[in-house]
């Protein structure tokens, strides 16, 4: 393994004072914008909203993001303080499931294709199989296994700075996917190792796009 290039100790940010003194004071507005609910600007996000990136952090202090995606309104408002989010099938490596059972602390980044804004909430959260809850979430006549439930201790919205940086929704943006592996092949190459035969690995790819159309639900 290559040697990590160490840092220069002395450009080194070690406390808030010395953060904050790189930067202008925050306006009034950012820090009013923060609600503890979710106000009907923030349900109407939320309900048309089809993807969301969800944080959470290990015992160990680990952190983890991870991708959550349905059709637009697939996370419920249960109440103002209160969202459920389906727990689709997986690799069931479970680590954000297993995360929230040791620090319920959750962030969520809200995405609505087209909005340059996004939607933020804080929270906490808690895992529930409660059949009552669970048989909204259904899917082609599939329950998902679990539920998660966030409570809400924070919401804002985001202004649209970081997608103008990256032209994330702009056509001529877009990149050519073939420019890189398949997913299959780069895991094996990471892991066991991928076949020397273009064919088998033809195959390989195409397995993968038949379980995904069986397993999305």
């Amino acid at each position: 393994m290559a040697p990590t290039i160490p840092l220069n100790p002395d450009h080194l940010i070690c406390d808030e004072a010395g953060l904050r003194a790189l930067f202008a004071p925050t306006h009034d507005l950012a820090m009013r914008k923060c609600l503890d609910r979710l106000d009907p600007h923030a349900r109407a996000f939320v309900a048309r909203s089809p993807f969301l990136c969800m944080g959470t952090q290990s015992p160990e202090g680990r952190a983890d993001v991870s991708p959550r995606g349905d059709p637009a309104g697939f996370v419920r408002v249960l109440d103002d303080r209160t969202l459920l989010i389906p727990d689709r099938p997986g690799n069931n490596r479970l680590d954000t499931l297993t995360n929230i059972l040791a620090n319920p602390a959750v962030g969520l980044l809200f995405l609505v294709p087209g909005f340059d804004d996004t939607l933020r909430v804080n929270g906490r959260a808690q895992i529930t199989t409660d059949p009552a809850l669970l048989a909204d979430l259904c899917v082609n006549g599939r329950t998902p296994t679990v539920a998660i439930a966030v409570h809400v201790a924070e919401v804002f919205l985001h202004c649209a700075k970081a997608f103008r940086r990256s032209s994330l929704w702009d056509p001529a943006a877009r990149q050519d996917r073939s420019a890189m592996p398949s997913l299959v092949k780069m895991i094996l190459d990471q892991t066991t190792g991928a076949p020397a035969d273009p064919a088998a690995q033809a195959r390989m790819d195409a397995d993968l796009e038949v379980e995904y159309r069986n397993s999305m639900y």
